[in-house]
């Protein structure tokens, strides 16, 4: 079976290109799809059972032509697809969507580690151990879960081992898992959206030099005894980037900083979350740099819970008031107005 896909049109119909992310892009009309109107629709069915376009994901990536021009949805069978899977920056708009049964929702996963060599014999390093790489503009996803398999422990060199890792100018991810243990979130380069998604690991499991909001997320330590949440990258003040968590749970296990400064100008700040008890006191890590505690935006407005205790928190770090925070609080902080439409 083969999907129609168009270059001629914009999403709207009118030769004009729709560039923004609406809910529509996260959902598909599964009653058209039961009456088979495959040519109608911009969707690419996988399911690995071999009833629909593709068996893997990466083959229903490879299906949509070069510099596309409007939205094509990859709707997902539930199933474990093992693989690595890229969706490059020549082909935006593209939506992963998963069904869900009963039981399951479809996973993406595979086990590479930053010390495994690649085919140049050389060692893959944390950016190439992504089970799934996005340069995809206005790219979302929703109800899938992002996985990678290897098992790191605190201390030990060469166990990164990325989830997902995005690259996008402009994605959003609602409710989707994103699972690893040592940097299972690599939040690269642009801006993007976070929305009630899940983010499990131990070490460091979201990092990243972006720009992006995290809403209502729940943040999963699964650490044995020390780990991190955020490692952010920023070398200059003139850089706009950084995280921003908003309504975020903290759960799980282990003793987490909330942040540490990978780059002098790192910048984190978490506005009415829920924080279990497994925050450490003192909150936040200057990563053995002390001179990054001059110039480190580590930061926290009105947060909730055992670990939200401030007391014995880095001097350096800050506790905002509104008009600090606000900046921070919606979608604003990733120019949400001008690619979301939600």
């Amino acid at each position: 079976m083969w999907v129609h896909v168009d270059l001629a049109e914009g999403e709207n119909g009118h030769g004009g290109l729709v560039n923004y992310i609406s809910w529509e892009d996260l959902q598909v009309d599964e009653q058209r799809l039961s009456m088979k109107c495959h040519n109608d629709l911009r969707v690419i069915i996988v399911n690995k059972h071999g009833r629909g376009h593709s068996k893997t994901v990466q083959g229903a990536v490879d299906m949509i032509p070069e510099n596309n021009k409007h939205r094509v949805k990859i709707y997902i069978y539930p199933g474990i697809y093992r693989e690595k899977v890229r969706v490059p920056v020549t082909k935006p708009y593209v939506s992963f969507i998963g069904k869900r049964n009963q039981t399951a929702s479809p996973v993406i996963t595979w086990n590479s580690k930053s010390s495994d060599k690649g085919t140049n014999g050389q060692a893959l390093g944390t950016y190439d151990t992504a089970t799934v790489g996005v340069d995809s503009d206005y790219f979302c996803a929703t109800g899938v879960t992002f996985e990678n398999s290897v098992i790191a422990t605190a201390g030990v060199k060469g166990m990164q081992g990325v989830a997902l890792r995005v690259n996008s100018a402009r994605a959003m991810f609602y409710r989707v898992r994103i699972k690893g243990t040592q940097d299972s979130l690599l939040d690269n380069t642009g801006n993007h959206y976070f929305l009630e998604c899940r983010i499990l690991g131990k070490v460091d499991f979201i990092c990243g030099s972006a720009k992006s909001l995290y809403e209502k997320c729940r943040l999963q330590s699964i650490a044995d005894n020390f780990g991190a949440i955020a490692a952010h990258h920023r070398n200059s003040p003139n850089e706009d980037t950084g995280f921003s968590f908003v309504g975020c749970s903290i759960r799980g296990s282990g003793r987490v900083y909330l942040g540490r400064a990978w780059g002098n100008y790192s910048r984190i700040i978490y506005s009415n979350c829920n924080m279990d008890g497994i925050i450490i006191p003192e909150g936040w890590s200057d990563w053995n740099h002390s001179d990054r505690k001059k110039t480190a935006v580590f930061a926290e407005y009105q947060c909730k819970g055992r670990g939200a205790d401030r007391r014995s928190r880095a001097p350096w770090s800050k506790s905002l008031s509104y008009n600090d925070a606000k900046p921070f609080l919606d979608k604003s902080f990733i120019d949400g107005d001008r690619w979301l439409r939600l």
